[in-house]
């Protein structure tokens, strides 16, 4: 009998409309975790060897923090038009070879 194993997986993480009060909590709540994800990444790759290469989660944080500025000033700038934002945010998960 052959198993089948699902190799990738959709995960709705966002979906709706939100006033922009709320889509940048919504977006700066994201971001952040993500950010915070990559802190505890560096701080254990260098846990014994405080000379690890943290280039990685050092250019992930930055370009995320980045990213909540970005997202931030497009929110701002259309929040006196007292328009909803629409969020579609999919994690899509795939198997590596």
């Amino acid at each position: 009998m052959e198993t089948l194993v699902k190799t990738d997986q959709k995960i709705q993480l966002v979906d709706g409309s939100f006033t922009p009060s709320e889509a940048l909590d919504v977006i700066t709540s994201l971001l952040d975790e993500k950010i915070n994800f990559h802190k505890l990444q560096r701080i254990s790759w260098c846990e014994g060897d405080r000379d690890a290469n943290t280039k990685y989660p050092d250019g992930r944080i930055q370009e995320l923090e980045q990213e909540k500025v970005i997202a931030k000033n497009f929110i701002n700038s259309v929040r006196s038009e007292g328009k909803r934002l629409r969020i579609d945010g999919i994690l899509k998960i795939t198997l590596e070879e």
